[in-house]
């Protein structure tokens, strides 16, 4: 394994990049904040989940035991007014949502967490969390809720908040509706950890009455008891970064927690200059873009900027991309597909240097341009060394050709010879894709069309409980 002091990571609250150096040798602990599962996931959500499925992927490939914690927030304002809106009791309104995300994770080879909290199994570490701080004196109760002090905790010796936004108390806006004054908080610097319980919503028991969690006490909760009360990497969307992480940061330090060492953010995906947000009602959904690309060129696209730079979206950015792919995709194929080996000396310089996948891919199509010039002069072996090589740079990247197509389950596997018989998988895997997708969506005119053609062609599908196969059959 590398040593850590080779990779590179920005640290949001230093504004510098440092040598990473885990707590614990050997093991990388991660905390990325996930769905607030209100409504489909669009790909401003997904970029982020991409973006930080990259760096995990990087780290496990350096070696490291990685424990990957991404939460799932259940309960909170936007998700209780959207099911009353609906009509909807609010748990199955998050648990709808949640499948969505769970399949859009999937759908674009996002690895599964190490563990999956979500806000309302934690109110036990809540509420001790609370007294931790009312006992130091940094949180008061009034009227039932519990809020932060942010006067005691700016003041006390050691404070750092405002780090990690970088902003100045004094123009803190918490964005919460809670009135400021008697009975209430006492300034409007100050943010909730608890709400108090108001009629027809959701509450839980607490020493100061029933109520439910403020947004960012879940997430010190949740991080600290699968991580401990300091962990290696903190991570999540640039939005996120205030008020949400802030006081995260404030809450967890304040409680004595030496809490992430690292704070990593995501840059938003825009369209036309402007933030992709609901509120906006700018964004793409995730079955919007795969009606145009498949799910391995979106995760390329997606991927494809440095996580710290916007990603702006328009249509000719989505085509360029998917052709970057099946550039990829081509040379794998017609090098015969073989096994992954290892990744390029410029590939890991690029990957250390605060996880820079636009160097990483540029590594990656430089090679393929090695490979294409070695296939063209009859170079097998060469063609198919070079090919080792593309596989294990595309596979830290979540976009390795052969394990896509092990993902379809389409055909005889990653490992065949002949390269017109692999290039006929990925034609075949991309259909299936579509056709799988289609089914998903309940649309069989599309999937029995698809099935169709792929008969015309002399392919025969078969559905099995592992998925689709297919096999040539005589004409």
């Amino acid at each position: 394994m590398s040593t850590a002091s080779e990779i590179r990571i920005f640290d949001t609250a230093t504004r510098s990049a440092r040598p990473f150096v885990p707590l614990r040798e050997g093991h990388v602990s991660m905390y990325v904040c996930g769905a607030t599962p209100q409504s489909a996931p669009h790909i401003g959500h997904l970029r982020s989940a991409v973006a930080f499925d990259i760096v995990r992927r990087w780290f496990m490939a350096k070696g490291y035991d990685v424990a990957f914690v991404r939460n799932v927030t259940d309960i909170d304002d936007k998700i209780l007014n959207k099911a009353a809106e609906n009509n909807r009791p609010w748990w199955e309104w998050v648990s709808t949502y949640e499948r969505e995300f769970t399949r859009a994770y999937t759908l674009l080879g996002v690895l599964p967490p190490s563990v999956e909290p979500r806000a309302t199994g934690f109110v036990t570490q809540m509420v001790d969390y609370m007294q931790r701080l009312i006992d130091r004196g940094f949180a008061y109760e009034a009227d039932g809720s519990v809020y932060f002090d942010v006067a005691a905790w700016v003041n006390a010796p050691g404070s750092d908040y405002g780090a990690v936004s970088g902003n100045k108390v004094e123009e803190m806006e918490q964005g919460e509706s809670d009135s400021v004054g008697a009975g209430a908080k006492r300034s409007k610097q100050d943010f909730a950890l608890w709400k108090a319980a108001k009629p027809g919503e959701p509450s839980w028991p607490t020493p100061w009455g029933p109520g439910r969690p403020g947004w960012h006490l879940e997430c010190s909760a949740m991080s600290t008891w699968y991580l401990g009360s300091e962990f290696d990497i903190h991570g999540g969307g640039l939005d996120l970064q205030f008020p949400h992480h802030e006081n995260e940061a404030a809450q967890s330090h304040a409680a004595g927690d030496g809490f992430a060492q690292f704070w990593m953010h995501n840059h938003w995906v825009t369209m036309a200059g402007e933030k992709m947000s609901k509120s906006l009602g700018n964004v793409m959904s995730l079955d919007q873009m795969l009606e145009t690309v498949r799910p391995v060129e979106l995760r390329y696209y997606l991927g494809s900027a440095h996580y710290r730079s916007v990603l702006e979206y328009s249509p000719e950015a989505l085509t360029e991309a998917a052709a970057g792919y099946r550039r990829i995709e081509d040379f794998i194929a017609r090098a015969g597909t073989p096994e992954p080996t290892t990744w390029t000396e410029g590939f890991e310089h690029a990957l250390n240097d605060d996880f820079s996948v636009p160097k990483a891919l540029a590594e990656i199509h430089t090679a393929i341009r090695a490979g294409n010039s070695a296939l063209a002069a009859g170079n097998l072996d060469k063609a198919g060394e070079i090919a080792g090589q593309v596989r294990a740079m595309a596979a830290v990247l979540g976009i390795d050709p052969g394990e896509w197509l092990t993902r379809a389950g389409g055909g005889a596997g990653a490992g065949e010879a002949e390269s017109a018989h692999a290039a006929l998988e990925v034609l075949v895997a991309a259909e299936l894709e579509r056709r799988t997708h289609a089914r998903a969506e309940k649309d069989w005119a599309r999937a029995d069309e698809v099935r169709d053609r792929l008969a015309a062609a002399g392919i025969e599908v078969t559905d099995t409980a592992d998925g689709p196969t297919w096999e040539l059959v005589e004409r």
